[in-house]
């Protein structure tokens, strides 16, 4: 789930690979299969790949799942040609989710996702009514003890970042898309290490949900959704409290 309290999602992304390592790592070896297939096991000349890897490194993927991963999606062969695909939905409490998807069978996970989503209170929206409330951006979340303020301000902004933000935790950095990977070297050979760093959907206008119905209806939904075995990701524009 993306869309709230950017430190609340780092700590949940922990907490569910935590409690589901087994689904997370599968989920992501599909994902570096198919990225490797489309644009070749190096990760320097596939940026999709590179993108993938991030996230692997993120929830702490073993090597030898990644290293099996590349080498069964550049083997060539048959296999599954999988594509990518986009829900826009509005979910209970006026939540507005966004969610990636990547499918073999594209009428098969159309009518799950469907399914899942009428059985948690939602709706499928029309095209383009959900992802205008969203941004494309880079984004890094850095904590304080990884670089000092003012050395971390000073290299983003050189590497091409639009916006940086600081709080009581640490600090935001935010890109276009197109300049992520050169803010992302750069931090890189500097030795800074986020806690996460991703090209990502932030939504414009967020929707509270500090009543604890709103918030479990909600979060119902999107984990019923990030369970299914083709959703990459889903971001919303749900603010949950801190508890949920």
């Amino acid at each position: 789930m993306a869309g709230h309290s950017k430190w609340a999602k780092v700590k949940r992304i922990k907490a569910v690979v935590d409690a589901k390592r087994g689904k997370i790592f599968s989920k992501l070896a599909r994902e570096v299969s198919v990225a490797a297939k489309v644009g070749g096991a190096d990760p320097q000349m596939n940026p999709r790949l590179r993108m993938v890897l991030l996230k692997c490194r993120a929830v702490n993927m073993p090597a030898d799942n990644i290293d099996r991963a590349i080498k069964k999606g550049a083997g060539g062969g048959e296999g599954a040609n999988f594509e990518d695909l986009s829900y826009e939905i509005y979910g209970p409490h006026g939540v507005a989710l966004l969610v990636e998807i990547s499918t073999d069978n594209r009428n098969r996970t159309a009518a799950e996702i469907r399914s899942i989503v009428t059985k948690n209170g939602g709706a499928i929206a029309t095209p383009g009514s959900v992802s205008r409330l969203f941004q494309r951006k880079g984004q890094f979340i850095v904590s304080r003890s990884a670089a000092s303020e003012e050395k971390l301000m000073e290299l983003a902004l050189e590497a091409g970042a639009e916006d940086f933000k600081t709080d009581e935790q640490g600090f935001e950095i935010l890109t276009e898309p197109a300049m992520f990977e050169a803010v992302h070297q750069k931090m890189e050979s500097a030795g800074i290490q986020s806690e996460s760093a991703e090209i990502t959907f932030l939504a414009s206008i967020m929707v509270p949900l500090s009543d604890a119905g709103a918030a479990a209806a909600a979060g119902k939904l999107i984990d019923a959704l990030e369970e299914h075995d083709d959703v990459k990701e889903v971001f919303t524009n749900g603010e949950f409290p801190e508890a949920a």
